[in-house]
């Protein structure tokens, strides 16, 4: 790695998984250029009848103060030109990239509500477009940025609904869509230094995690006890960017928590989330075949 400070993109990073990850970043010491269609002030999003909270500018706030350096960039991931003006002003103020995190995706309002997918509404949908293909889209920009690094990563941010029923058809198919293009990439990536992992999240300590559980009716409390933090996941991304067998992970979906012990990484309070590859299932592994 160059002694520079590490550069990263995490996308989607006003607030939960994507604003933790950034801060985690933060904390050690890297310059994180954080997405999403909230600069300051509050968005639109609601949960159980409630706004969520976050913007841009606090998360900078809170990178900063963790000791590194955050940039905001309004950006809406469903826009490809806004996303292409992101990566050009990567290139212009830091001419490479070492980290991209995919996190933004569309979670809609109804994603947990009862009922089968044709009950639901259709722009359901969405999170094929802003999680799957703003995925491919925010990649193919960074990818000649990372390569200018001479070494670098493309996470995707992915769960257990993958590989198991989960909140429904698009989520599933979300989710599964994020550890194939790792995959794939990583047969385009190979012999450029620059590596591409997905990575199955559990359960998150957010503030739309516990809205979704108070709308539910269901005592969430037990299972937010033993949820992961994104700060937890951060870390657990910061030591992939840094591990010197990185090149040989390259295309796998890994489990944050199964990697999170491998690197000694524990959470807040002294907990170590449990991998839920048991009860949930586990990646499944692609065929070693190709055909160009």
């Amino acid at each position: 790695m160059s002694e520079q400070p590490a550069i990263a993109v995490v996308t989607g990073a006003s607030r939960g998984v994507g604003r933790g990850i950034a801060v985690a970043l933060g904390f050690a010491g890297m310059t994180v250029y954080v997405t999403g269609r909230t600069l300051s002030g509050q968005g639109q999003e609601e949960v159980n009848g409630q706004l969520l909270g976050g913007s841009l500018e606090e998360t900078v706030q809170l990178i900063n103060r963790a000791g590194g350096r955050g940039i905001a960039v309004a950006c809406d991931h469903a826009d490809d030109a806004q996303v292409a003006s992101l990566f050009g002003r990567v290139q212009r103020e830091q001419g490479r990239l070492d980290l991209l995190v995919n996190n933004a995706t569309f979670l809609h309002s109804q994603l947990v509500a009862p009922g089968p997918f044709w009950t639901k509404p259709l722009d359901m949908v969405e999170m094929l477009n802003v999680g799957l293909r703003s995925a491919y889209v925010a990649s193919y920009h960074a990818v000649p940025l990372l390569l200018a690094a001479s070494r670098g990563l493309i996470v995707f941010i992915s769960s257990y609904g993958a590989n198991c029923y989960m909140h429904g058809p698009a989520y599933g198919a979300q989710k599964a869509g994020c550890d194939k293009l790792a995959a794939d990439m990583a047969v385009d990536l190979e012999g450029t230094g620059v590596a591409a992992l997905s990575l199955w999240l559990g359960l998150q300590h957010t503030e739309r995690s516990a809205l979704v559980g108070a709308a539910s009716g269901v005592d969430y409390s037990a299972f937010l006890a033993q949820a992961e933090t994104p700060e937890f996941n951060g870390r657990v991304i910061h030591a992939l960017l840094n591990d010197p067998e990185l090149e040989q992970l390259s295309g796998q979906t890994l489990i944050s928590a199964e990697q999170a012990l491998r690197y000694g990484i524990i959470d807040s309070e002294g907990r170590q989330p449990a991998s839920l590859r048991h009860q949930l299932g586990a990646p499944v592994p692609t065929h070693p075949a190709r055909v160009g």
